[in-house]
């Protein structure tokens, strides 16, 4: 496999497991490599293509992790990753339905088709728009769980760490399990369920199976992907 592919896939697998451990554990140096990783994640494709100014930056961000991991800034700023990386997406999914733009799946459905947006059946037009809109609103409402969770988490949450004591409060573990680990299992979910409903609406398409749909997206290609979200 691509390095370029590989490396951000072992990363991105990484960092939630990093993650709930250094939310677990409750020390700095924890959270410092559990973000260090995340900043590898970031970074890793201009890295790998010898990019300068990433490999400045990411030494830059690693002495700043290294100055964090004796304060307790990191643990806090553990709390941000899921609301912000999920918010951004959910708003590239959002972004793409506002003309003059293609929704994210119509363009998906459109390339591995090998053809354009315009050119495909209506029906799976409007199915592919309303699909890029359901997983905006999925992906917002996760968002928003995670904000809520971080702010009222006891003892490393928002309100907890700027003296307050919540009305309602979970455990630091707990918003860590639901951060960290269960929304991707949320995501998960809901893609293998909408992936069963499309076998039933449109039974002709261009894989034969699960595997076979994601060999065909991966070969789309990295720079298909870029310009996607660009």
């Amino acid at each position: 496999m691509n390095p370029t592919v590989l490396l951000p896939l072992i990363l991105a697998v990484a960092y939630p497991l990093l993650a709930h451990w250094a939310s677990e554990d409750g020390g700095g140096m924890p959270a410092a490599i559990a973000l260090a990783d995340l900043v590898v994640l970031v970074l890793a494709v201009p890295m790998l293509e010898r990019r300068g100014w990433a490999w400045a930056l990411a030494l830059l961000l690693g002495a700043g992790l290294v100055w964090l991991a004796g304060t307790a800034y990191a643990q806090l700023l553990l709390l941000a990753p899921p609301m912000l990386f999920v918010a951004l997406v959910a708003w590239l999914f959002g972004r793409s339905l506002l003309a003059p733009r293609e929704a994210l799946i119509t363009r998906i459905v459109a390339a591995m088709e090998r053809t354009m947006p315009a050119a495909l059946a209506p029906e799976l037009y409007r199915y592919s728009r309303r699909l890029t809109a359901a997983w905006a609103a999925v992906l917002a409402l996760l968002a928003l769980a995670n904000g809520v969770l971080a702010t009222i988490a006891v003892p490393g949450g928002v309100l907890a760490r700027l003296g307050h004591v919540p009305a309602v409060s979970i455990t630091q573990s707990q918003w860590s399990l639901f951060a960290n680990l269960a929304n991707y299992g949320i995501v998960g979910g809901f893609f293998l369920g909408e992936y069963a409903l499309r076998r039933q609406l449109f039974p002709h398409r261009p894989y034969r199976n699960l595997l076979d749909f994601l060999r065909q997206m991966a070969a789309l290609g990295p720079k298909f992907w870029r310009d996607l979200f660009a």
